[in-house]
């Protein structure tokens, strides 16, 4: 497996200090961020899970704990739109440049305005998502933060 990815690439280019995590993805988990939090032997909660949605039918971002949901109430209200919803699967892909299970809000095809829950801002370090399968990075959230013009909402239901 490589580390080079769109989104350590974008996180050199942001002068974001980072080490890599390689894990045994497993294809056929329910839950992503917690099959990768399992693998990895770290809590969940510091195991950030990036979704794609739909905020008033415009792809944005948004950032959370991998054993916490979206509320897609509060989500609307940080991106200052009426109503969210998750993006299909198939959209999320096309839209990111990335596979479901190796989203990263970082290299993205296009920046999306990206929402990171209060919750998991506030961690010293914490893993996302390196742009691949089985491939995260450690970082302190506020680096991501700043590196992606994020904007950090209590997001989390």
């Amino acid at each position: 497996m490589s580390g080079a990815t769109p989104a350590t690439t974008a996180l050199n280019r942001a002068g974001v200090v980072y080490t890599l995590a390689i894990y045994d993805y497993d294809p056929t988990a329910d839950r992503i961020g917690l099959q990768a939090a399992q693998a990895m032997g770290v809590a969940p909660s510091e195991v950030l899970k990036t979704l794609i949605v739909h905020a008033d039918g415009k792809p944005a971002c948004v950032v959370l704990a991998s054993d916490r949901e979206v509320s897609m109430k509060r989500l609307a209200q940080a991106l200052g739109a009426k109503a969210c919803e998750m993006a299909p699967v198939a959209e999320a892909e096309r839209i990111t440049g990335y596979k479901v299970g190796g989203v990263s809000p970082f290299g993205q095809k296009r920046r999306l305005p990206t929402v990171i829950d209060a919750e998991a801002a506030a961690l010293p370090q914490a893993f996302m998502n390196g742009g691949q399968r089985g491939l995260q990075v450690r970082l302190a959230p506020a680096d991501a933060v700043r590196a992606l013009g994020a904007k950090v909402a209590a997001v989390a239901a």
